[in-house]
């Protein structure tokens, strides 16, 4: 579904980034994994087309992402709050997305229904702008909202950070349920080793820009990550 093909971006002559080659099968989950600084949201932003790359490219379902809008129609995704606009309501913020996916005001309250427990009831009928928000719920607000549509592809961006334990479980157990549906490609970024581990197929590891580890998760797979990155 991704194929990534001698990436790399550079600031201000600084290689900051530089992958030979990723492919990603659709139905996978991918948990990217790395230090601050390692890449993993400059590789995100690259896929999502959001900065442009020093070489290389990205595509998605064939498509070019920064030559074509169609993987677009087919992506959802949230990696922090510049994808939010402050001044809705979560409510307004919602039916803005389901309309971009030609879907009713009653289409989006069904299915924001399925979401009841991770809302939590500090979301949905409070009146309360996006922005006044706590981090915790405007991460919320984005990752559901990045499942608006049914996407075939979910990037999400540490989505674990600034939420209670509770609301982690939950978000968990969302995760597990796409996977189940083997018809959903997820990749996601933590710099919690034990959650993404939980729920991915296979684990990418950078550092300093570079891919170092490239593999399917076992068992093993947690102590070997904990072991690589105590050192």
């Amino acid at each position: 579904m991704i194929h990534i093909h001698n990436l790399t971006k550079e600031y201000n002559g600084v290689e900051v980034l530089s992958i030979d080659s990723i492919e990603i099968k659709k139905g996978e989950s991918i948990g990217l994994v790395g230090n601050n600084g390692a890449g993993k949201t400059t590789l995100f932003s690259l896929l999502l087309d959001l900065i442009q790359a020093s070489t290389g490219e990205v595509s998605i379902n064939g498509f070019k992402v920064n030559e074509s809008e169609q993987w677009k129609n087919f992506t959802g995704s949230f990696l922090d709050e510049s994808f939010l606009i402050g001044y809705l309501t979560a409510e307004e913020y919602f039916y803005f997305i389901g309309d971009l996916h030609q879907m009713s005001k009653d289409a989006v309250n069904e299915f924001l229904t399925q979401y009841k427990e991770f809302f939590n009831d500090e979301i949905l009928g409070k009146r309360k702008y996006i922005r006044d928000l706590s981090k915790g719920n405007q991460k919320k607000v984005g990752i559901v909202g990045a499942l608006i549509g049914n996407p075939e592809l979910i990037i999400l961006d540490e989505p674990f950070a600034n939420l209670d334990p509770s609301s982690q479980f939950r978000l968990k157990e969302i995760i597990r349920e796409l996977m189940a549906a083997k018809q959903v490609t997820i990749l996601i970024s933590s710099h919690d080793l034990s959650h993404t581990v939980e729920i991915s197929d296979r684990i990418i590891a950078l550092d300093k820009g570079r891919v170092i580890k490239d593999i399917a998760t076992s068992s093993e797979t947690l102590t070997e990550l904990v072991s690589y990155f105590s050192v």
